[in-house]
C-alpha cells in the first residue's frame, strides 16, 4: 500500500454525492484519412481494454487504514467496466455530445475500483469521434492530465501507438522521450546536503519563508498587503455561491490563440491576464443580466502548478493564487490592470516559497475551506467566487494512432460556494474551454459562452487590434456570438408581440439560444 498525500486525500474526504470529486473532460478526434470508423473503434477499445500494466494510481483503488487513506492494487481489474462505447442519437452534434458528457461527468466514480473510466464516444459529424474521460482529483491534477494527453498522442499521423494511454509503457515511453527518462520530485535531495548545518539551515529557512508568508496573509484581512487578494475576505454573495445538487452541465468552446495573443502583445500582459479579464467581463454580464451585479469584486482561484521540471509522478503538486476579478469596474482595460495587479502580488507571495514550502502553505490556507465543507457551511462562507483554471498544453497538433485531435475541452469540480467552474487548456493554435456548473443553480450556463465572445471582443477594442472577420481570422476557431445573441433578441420579442399569429415562434427561438455553439473544426 502507499499513503495518499494530505492534499489529495482532501478531495476523497470531501467527496459526496452532491459534490463528486473528479476531473477530466472531452477530447475530440478526426478519423484518419480511409479509416473505417467501426472497425477503427473496434482497435482503439481493444487497445485500451487489453491492458494488463498500470501505471500509478490507474490500477490502484482506494483502501482506508489506521492512520489515513492508501491505494491498494487491484488484481482483479474490470477493463469493461472502466473502458466503454457509447453512441450519440442521430444527428450526432456537438449538443448531444456535450449532454452525454453532462451526464457521465455526474456520476461518481466507484470507489472498490481504480477512479477511473474512459468513454469512447462515436456518431458525431464530419467524421469525428469523441473520448470522455473522468479521474478522480486525488489521483491526478490538470498538469498531471496533459503528461497523459501527450503520453498517449505523438506528433507524427503515421505513427501508431501498440498501448494504452495509462499503461507504465506509455509512461515509461513517455519519460524516455521527454526527459531522458529521468524525473525530479519536490523531495530535496539528502545527498546534496553537505552536512548536518546545512540542513538545519535549509529547515530554518523555510520555517522563516513560511512564517513570512503567512503573516502578508493574514494582513491582507486589514488592507495591509497592497494588491493581494486571498480567500473569504470581501468575497460577495451571489447566485454562483449556493449549495450545489449533484446534477452538472458542461459546455465547451474554441477560441482563436492569435486573438489573445495580440491582446497580450498590446497591452502588456500575460496570456492568463488576457484570460482572466476574459472570464471576468463574462462574469459581470451574467450577473448584469440577472440584476444581481455586487459592490465588492468577484475572487477566482486561479490555480498554479507547483511541480518541478521533469515531475510527472505527482499526483497533485498545485496550489492558487487568488485573484481579484474586477467585476464592479465597469472599464475593461482598468478591470485588466487591477487583476494584473492582484495576480502578480499573489506570484510575489509564491516566488519566495520552494515547491515544497508552497505545497505547505497552501495545506495551511486551504484548511478553513476543507473545515467549512465538512460542517457545510461552504455556501453561507464562501471562499471564493468560481474557479478559472489555465493549464498549459501542447503547442504542436497530436495524433492518436492516426486521428487527429481537435480539440481538447476539460471538464473539472464544483462544489457548495461557488457552482461554476471554468477551465481552459492552451493546445497548438487555440484555447479549448470547459465549463462544468451545477444545473439547479446555473441552468443557463451556455450563456457565458457568448459571454466570453463579448468580453474578448471588448478588449481587442481597447488593444486596438483585429478580432474576427479581420486580418486574415480563421473563422474556424472563432465564435460570432454577439451577432447571434442580438438576433436571438430581436426574435423572442417578435414572439410575445405577435403569439397568436405565429405561435411556435417563441419556442423555436429558445430552441435555438441553448444550441452549443462549440466551433467546428
Amino acid at each position: 500500500m502507499r499513503r495518499i498525500d494530505l492534499t489529495s486525500a482532501g478531495f476523497l474526504l470531501l467527496e459526496k454525492r452532491e459534490t463528486p470529486m473528479h476531473v477530466g473532460g472531452v477530447n475530440l478526434f478526426t478519423l484518419p484519412d480511409g479509416a473505417d470508423e467501426q472497425e477503427f473503434l473496434t482497435a482503439l477499445r481493444t487497445q485500451l481494454r487489453d491492458c494488463r500494466d498500470f501505471r500509478k494510481p490507474f490500477g490502484d483503488y482506494v483502501v482506508t487504514g489506521k492512520t489515513g487513506l492508501y491505494w491498494e492494487k487491484d488484481e482483479h481489474i474490470d477493463m469493461d467496466y472502466h473502458v466503454r462505447h457509447s453512441a450519440l442519437p442521430s444527428p450526432g452534434r456537438y449538443r448531444e455530445l456535450f449532454s452525454l458528457a453532462s451526464r457521465l461527468h455526474t456520476t461518481l466514480l466507484d470507489r472498490t475500483r481504480p477512479l477511473w473510466e474512459m468513454h469512447i464516444i462515436e456518431g458525431l459529424q464530419d467524421r469525428q469521434f469523441a473520448v470522455y474521460s473522468k479521474i478522480h482529483h486525488a489521483a491526478i491534477d490538470g498538469v498531471g492530465a496533459m503528461h497523459i494527453t501527450q503520453a498517449m498522442c505523438t506528433e507524427e499521423p503515421s505513427a501508431p501507438l501498440g498501448y494504452a494511454p495509462y499503461s507504465q509503457e506509455a509512461y515509461e515511453a513517455y519519460k524516455q522521450e521527454r526527459f531522458g527518462g529521468a524525473t525530479s520530485t519536490a523531495a530535496p535531495n539528502k545527498r546534496d546536503m553537505r552536512n548536518v548545518l546545512e540542513a538545519l539551515k535549509q529547515q530554518y529557512d523555510s520555517g522563516m519563508n513560511l512564517a513570512t508568508a503567512m503573516r502578508r496573509f493574514g494582513l491582507a484581512f486589514v488592507g495591509r498587503s497592497g494588491n493581494l487578494a486571498v480567500p473569504w475576505h470581501n468575497v460577495p454573495k451571489t447566485s454562483i455561491n449556493t449549495r450545489v445538487s449533484g446534477a452538472r452541465r458542461f459546455v465547451a468552446q474554441t477560441f482563436a490563440f492569435e486573438r489573445v495573443k495580440n491582446i497580450c502583445k498590446s497591452m502588456d500582459a500575460t496570456v492568463n491576464d488576457v484570460v482572466l479579464a476574459m472570464c471576468a467581463g463574462a462574469l459581470r454580464r451574467y450577473l448584469l443580466s440577472r440584476d444581481e451585479l455586487p459592490r465588492h469584486s468577484l475572487k477566482a482561484m486561479a490555480p498554479v502548478s507547483l511541480r518541478e521540471e521533469g515531475d510527472v509522478d505527482s499526483s497533485n503538486a498545485v496550489g492558487f493564487i487568488t485573484a481579484d476579478m474586477a467585476t464592479n469596474i465597469y472599464d475593461p482595460e482598468k478591470r485588466l490592470r487591477t487583476i494584473q495587479q492582484s495576480m502578480r502580488a499573489g506570484k510575489d507571495l509564491l516566488r519566495e516559497l520552494s515547491p515544497a514550502e508552497a505545497a505547505l502553505f497552501m495545506q495551511l490556507t486551504q484548511l478553513p475551506a476543507l473545515l467549512t465543507s465538512v460542517l457545510g457551511m461552504g455556501s453561507k462562507f464562501p471562499a471564493f467566487s468560481t474557479v478559472v483554471s489555465n493549464v498549459p498544453g501542447p503547442r504542436k497538433p497530436l495524433y492518436w494512432n492516426g486521428a487527429r485531435l481537435d480539440g481538447m475541452y476539460p471538464a473539472s469540480i464544483v462544489f457548495d460556494g461557488f457552482a461554476m467552474n471554468i477551465t481552459l487548456v492552451s493546445y497548438h493554435d487555440q484555447l479549448d474551454f470547459g465549463i462544468v456548473a451545477c444545473r439547479r443553480s446555473m441552468p443557463q450556463i451556455q450563456r457565458i459562452i457568448d459571454h466570453l465572445e463579448d468580453a474578448l471582443v471588448e478588449l481587442e477594442l481597447v488593444a486596438g487590434v483585429s478580432g474576427p472577420g479581420r486580418r486574415g481570422s480563421d473563422s474556424r476557431k472563432t465564435t460570432r456570438a454577439p451577432a447571434k445573441a442580438k438576433t436571438l433578441t430581436k426574435a423572442k420579442t417578435k414572439a410575445k408581440t405577435k403569439a397568436k399569429t405565429k405561435p411556435k415562434a417563441k419556442p423555436a427561438a429558445r430552441k435555438t439560444a441553448v444550441k452549443p455553439k462549440l466551433a467546428k473544426k
